[in-house]
C-alpha cells in the first residue's frame, strides 16, 4: 500500500478568517504545518494557545524562505496579497491565497504566468465554489434540470463586519461573483452597472447593488450589505422549467420549485404562436421539493483541492483563470462606480450619459455636441413635458 504523501505547509496571516483555514490545515493528515506567521502579539500568542506544534514568526521572510515549507496560505490583509504571493510563488512554493487573489487583473495575470512558468500551484480561496449545494446548483444548470436559465439574483447581507481596507463589494463580492461564474461555465458578461453608497466611512460603499448581463440574455443581480438588519446567504436562480433557492444559512441549503409560465398554444392553421392574436398562458405551481444533499465544510474541501492539485496534479478549479474572471467583473464595477460618481459637468463622459437618456426620451438620436448642450435639451424635454401636463 502506498503511502500518502504529507505536504509541508506554512500560513501568513491568523486573523479573521486565519484561525479557520489553520484549523482546517492543522486537522488534515496530508499537510504537516510547519509555522504560521502574524505581526500581531496577540495573534501568535492565539496559534501559541491553540496549536502548540506550530512555531510562530512575526516576519513572512521567515517562511518564504523557509526550504522545509513547500506550500504556503496567504489569508493577509487583500491589498498584501500579490506582493505575498508573487513572492512566495520566486521562492518556489505552491500558494493558496485568501480571496480576492490580487488587486487588478494584470497582478492575477502575472501570478498565473509566474505559476506556470514554475509549475506551481496558485490558487484562490473561493470557499463557496466546494460548497456541496453551490454543486448541486451548478449541476442542474448543466444539465439542464432548470432548462433555460432566465435570471440570478443574489443577496450576501448582515450589521457588520464593517472594513476600511475593502469595501462591501470587494469583501463580499468576490463569493457570489465566483459562484455565478461558476454555475454559468466561466462565461464572460456582456456588461456591467453599479449603484453603491458610501454612508459610514468616505469613499468606501457600505451596501452596493450589481447588475451584470450575461450571453443568452441572462440577468444577474448582485445585492452586498454590511449595513442590513437581517443575516442573508442566498442566491435565487429562474429557469424557463425550474426555479431554485440556495439558502446558506438555511438547515435546506437547496429548495426546487416546479413553477413557470409557459405560453399556450392556440388552436390555429398551423399550431403555431406566429397567428397575430392575443397571447395566453399557462401558469404551473407544481412540486416543491428539497434534494438531499450529503454537506461537509466548504473550507475543508477547498483545502482538501488544494492538496490534491499541489500532490497529484490536479486541475484547479479556483486558479487564476477563475480568479481572473472574477477580478475582471470587480474591475468593471469599479469603472462603472466611478462613471456614476461625481463628474464635472463639463465631462465628455456626463454629456454622453446626458445625450444618450435625451436620445432615449426623443426615440432618435441626437447631433453630437458638447455636456452643456445635451442637458439643455434634457432641461427643454423636461420643460415640455410639465406644460403638457399641465394643459
Amino acid at each position: 500500500m502506498q503511502t500518502q504523501r504529507v505536504v509541508s505547509i506554512g500560513q501568513l496571516g491568523v486573523g479573521y478568517w486565519g484561525p479557520n483555514l489553520l484549523r482546517n490545515l492543522n486537522s488534515d493528515p496530508s499537510f504537516r504545518v510547519v509555522a504560521a506567521c502574524d505581526l500581531s502579539a496577540e495573534r501568535r500568542s492565539y496559534v501559541e494557545r491553540h496549536f502548540p506544534d506550530i512555531a510562530v514568526e512575526s516576519d513572512a521572510e521567515a517562511l518564504i524562505s523557509n526550504p522545509a515549507i513547500e506550500a504556503l496560505v496567504i489569508a493577509t490583509p487583500a491589498g498584501t496579497h500579490f506582493e505575498l504571493a508573487r513572492r512566495a510563488l520566486q521562492s518556489g512554493k505552491h500558494v493558496l491565497v485568501e480571496k480576492p487573489m490580487a488587486s487588478t487583473s494584470a497582478e492575477v495575470q502575472e501570478l498565473g504566468r509566474l505559476a506556470e512558468s514554475k509549475g506551481l500551484v496558485a490558487m484562490v480561496g473561493h470557499t463557496f465554489i466546494y460548497n456541496s449545494a453551490v454543486q448541486y446548483l451548478r449541476k442542474m444548470v448543466e444539465d439542464g434540470t432548470l432548462g433555460e436559465v432566465r435570471y440570478i439574483y443574489c443577496q450576501r447581507l448582515n450589521l457588520g463586519r464593517i472594513r476600511s481596507d475593502v469595501d462591501a463589494l470587494w469583501n463580499f463580492g468576490p463569493h457570489d461573483i465566483s459562484i455565478v461564474q461558476y454555475i454559468l461555465g466561466n462565461s464572460e458578461p456582456l456588461s456591467v452597472a453599479y449603484h453603491g453608497m458610501d454612508y459610514v466611512q468616505p469613499g468606501i460603499d457600505d451596501v452596493v447593488f450589481l447588475n451584470l448581463v450575461y450571453p443568452g440574455k441572462v440577468l444577474v443581480n448582485i445585492h452586498v450589505s454590511w449595513l442590513d438588519p437581517s443575516r442573508k446567504r442566498s442566491i435565487v436562480v429562474v429557469g424557463s422549467e425550474k426555479m431554485v433557492v440556495y439558502d446558506d444559512v438555511s438547515e435546506h441549503k437547496i429548495t426546487i420549485f416546479d413553477k413557470g409560465i409557459d405560453r399556450r398554444a392556440e388552436l390555429g392553421k398551423h399550431m403555431d404562436y406566429d397567428a397575430r392574436q392575443p397571447l395566453t398562458f399557462d401558469y404551473r405551481s407544481g412540486d416543491v421539493w428539497i434534494p438531499k444533499i450529503n454537506f461537509t465544510e466548504p473550507l475543508k474541501g477547498e483545502v482538501r483541492h488544494f492538496y490534491e492539485c499541489v500532490a497529484n496534479g490536479a486541475e484547479c478549479l479556483t486558479g487564476p483563470a477563475h480568479a481572473l474572471k472574477v477580478i475582471d467583473v470587480l474591475e468593471r464595477a469599479g469603472a462603472a462606480r466611478n462613471a456614476i460618481g461625481p463628474v464635472h459637468k463639463t465631462s465628455p463622459l456626463r454629456g454622453a450619459i446626458i445625450k444618450e437618456r435625451v436620445e432615449e426620451e426623443h426615440e432618435a438620436p441626437i447631433p453630437d455636441g458638447s455636456a452643456e448642450r445635451a442637458m439643455k435639451g434634457a432641461r427643454k424635454a423636461k420643460k415640455s413635458r410639465a406644460k403638457v401636463g399641465s394643459s
